[in-house]
């Protein structure tokens, strides 16, 4: 039994020696990768001259002319003192509300945005590429029904985009949006899609300026591109480097819509936003470089002394609030006075008066005060909301809202005069 264990040993001995010597035979034999071979693998370069893209030259054309748009509101905050009839301070804080995205669109310092994004601001800002600080900026003109804004910034220095017409997009065209999704972390972030419809028929329910809720049909540009939120208020723009339209939605899989939903986003044509953009132009001061106010006539009149007091001629209420939005809030007219400035001037019974010479007057209250600025024979503009349905309901004591139909919004001429015996 040794004997055979002997020799098994001697065996596996002379197999491990065989097996080393094959091994020190083949490393022997063996070569590496030459050096000028491994550096031309890894030590490369790219001339970015010879990368060639349109998104490129428009990311470079216009991508710096996007900038960061900032909506803070101030909240009012209390703290109670003390036991029993202890006391109770005030003390108002600002916060950041919202972010959004804007686009210069003049060497004055203009910035075309969304309504949505600077709605309720207390103050705004912009932020823009590179640059850590906020600059202040001013909301010089907005349109809440097509959703657009256009705010001025003092002494903003950066290039315009040049605008471009709408009218002409054709489906399949690449659309390159550009904008600040989730705030300034992806601030000047651009995506690629192609127009995918024009003159998609967007119907939104909101509440007016006035408060009165309605349904809003806009006419918008479908594309594929990524839009999220904070995008709104930027750019989306053709290989030319022209905007074409501002992005203001995306639809998603929640809400109305449980089947899955993918790059479905909405843009507002730029020509929609041409009249506003062209009616702020005129009204900026190129020599005082500050906007021009629209209210000139109405603070010469404040700053003027008044000689009597000035009458509408009309009894009204404050319109209650019990109305679930289905009428604007305003001054009620239940009364128009025989001979007065109010019934010279077209004011009917039932009409609701919502806004004296571009301020919104949302109460008596407010109504009054306004009036209060004008001196006798000054002519003011007067919108009201006028429903024959509400004009036969005047004198009940409840108003029957589903009897309420659109009516309409109407402008007005009235003259102020000094009569002693009429109300308002």
């Amino acid at each position: 039994m040794k004997k055979r264990s002997s020799v098994r040993f001697g065996l596996l001995a002379v197999m491990i020696a065989v097996l080393m010597i094959s091994f020190t035979l083949f490393n022997a034999g063996a070569s590496t990768i030459p050096e000028d071979e491994i550096s031309a693998i890894v030590n490369t370069q790219t001339d970015a001259s010879q990368v060639t893209s349109p998104f490129i030259q428009v990311a470079n054309q216009v991508r710096d002319s996007v900038v960061g748009v900032n909506n803070y509101t101030t909240s009012t905050y209390y703290s109670y003192f003390g036991y029993g009839y202890g006391g109770r301070q005030s003390e108002e804080r600002e916060s950041l509300s919202g972010t959004g995205s804007g686009v210069v669109i003049s060497k004055y310092g203009h910035v075309l945005t969304n309504y949505h994004v600077v709605e309720d601001a207390s103050r705004l800002t912009i932020t823009i590429a590179n640059d850590e600080s906020e600059q202040e900026a001013m909301l010089v003109g907005y349109d809440e029904e097509l959703d657009l804004a256009i705010l001025h910034v003092q002494g903003l220095d950066l290039d315009p985009v040049p605008l471009g017409d709408s009218d002409q997009l054709q489906v399949g065209e690449w659309a390159i949006v550009i904008g600040n999704p989730l705030g300034e972390e992806f601030a000047r972030t651009l995506t690629v899609g192609v127009v995918s419809a024009i003159d998609r028929q967007v119907t939104d329910t909101t509440l007016d300026r006035y408060g009165r809720r309605t349904s809003i049909t806009n006419s918008m540009i479908q594309v594929d591109a990524a839009i999220n939120s904070g995008n709104s208020g930027g750019g989306m723009f053709n290989t030319l480097g022209q905007l074409q339209g501002v992005p203001a939605r995306k639809y998603s899989s929640s809400g109305l819509y449980s089947a899955s939903i993918e790059n479905i986003g909405m843009c507002i044509p730029i020509n929609v936003a041409k009249p506003l953009i062209e009616e702020v132009l005129r009204s900026y001061n190129t020599d005082a470089k500050t906007p021009s106010s629209n209210n000139g006539d109405t603070q010469a009149a404040i700053d003027s002394p008044l000689h009597g007091k000035p009458r509408l001629g009309i009894t009204g209420v404050s319109v209650p609030s019990t109305t679930q939005n289905r009428l604007p809030l305003g001054s009620l007219v239940k009364k128009v006075d025989a001979g007065s400035p109010a019934e010279e001037g077209g004011i009917l019974p039932g009409d609701i008066i919502v806004e004296v010479d571009g301020e919104i007057t949302s109460s008596m209250t407010a109504l009054t005060n306004k009036l209060g600025s004008y001196k006798e024979g000054d002519t003011i503009k007067i919108k009201v909301f006028r429903d024959t349905n509400l004009a036969n309901q005047i004198d009940s004591e409840y108003i029957d809202l589903s009897k309420i139909g659109e009516g309409e919004y109407i402008d007005l001429q009235v003259t102020l005069r000094v009569v002693d015996d009429l109300n308002m």
